[in-house]
C-alpha cells in the first residue's frame, strides 16, 4: 500500500493561484525555521523553470534530522494546504526531495549538501552570477 503523503497529487500543469502558492512557500519556510534548519535558502524559479515557483535548500544536521523534518513537512501542508506531496530519498535522508508541485524542497545533510552545490547550479546564468541566492526570512 502506497504512503499517503507520497501518493501523487492533483494533476500536473493545473495552474494554482499565486496566492495558494506563497502560501505554501511559507508555510515551508515556517515549518523548517520551526524544526531549526540550517542554512535555509529560497530560490525563485519563476521565470527560470516550469518545474516549480520556488526552489527551499535546508540542511539538517543529521539523518534523523533531515527525516524528521521532511515528514513533518510533508504533514502539514497536507493539513494546512490540503495538498498531497511526493517525497524521495527519505529511507537513508542524506538527501530528501519534497516535491509540492509549486514548490520544491531539498533537505539535506551539510556534506551531501556541500557535494552537490545546488545553490551554485541554480545561481549559474543569474544576470549577476555573484549576487547569492535568497536566504530565507529568520535564517
Amino acid at each position: 500500500m502506497p504512503d499517503p503523503v507520497s501518493a501523487p497529487s492533483a494533476p500536473s500543469g493545473a495552474a494554482v493561484p499565486s496566492a495558494d502558492v506563497e502560501a505554501l512557500h511559507a508555510l515551508v519556510l515556517k515549518s523548517l525555521d520551526d524544526d531549526q534548519a540550517v542554512e535555509v535558502i529560497s530560490i525563485p524559479l519563476a521565470g527560470k523553470s516550469s518545474i516549480a515557483d520556488h526552489m527551499v535548500i535546508a540542511s539538517g544536521r543529521s539523518t534523523r534530522q533531515v527525516a524528521s523534518m521532511a515528514t513533518k513537512l510533508a504533514q502539514k501542508i497536507k493539513q494546512e494546504c490540503k495538498q498531497i506531496v511526493r517525497i524521495e530519498g527519505l529511507p537513508t535522508a542524506d538527501w530528501v526531495l519534497i516535491d509540492a508541485d509549486d514548490v520544491i524542497v531539498h533537505l539535506f545533510r551539510p556534506e551531501v549538501r556541500s557535494f552537490y552545490n545546488l545553490e551554485r547550479m541554480w545561481a549559474f546564468g543569474d544576470e549577476d552570477d555573484k549576487k547569492p541566492p535568497v536566504a530565507a526570512p529568520g535564517a
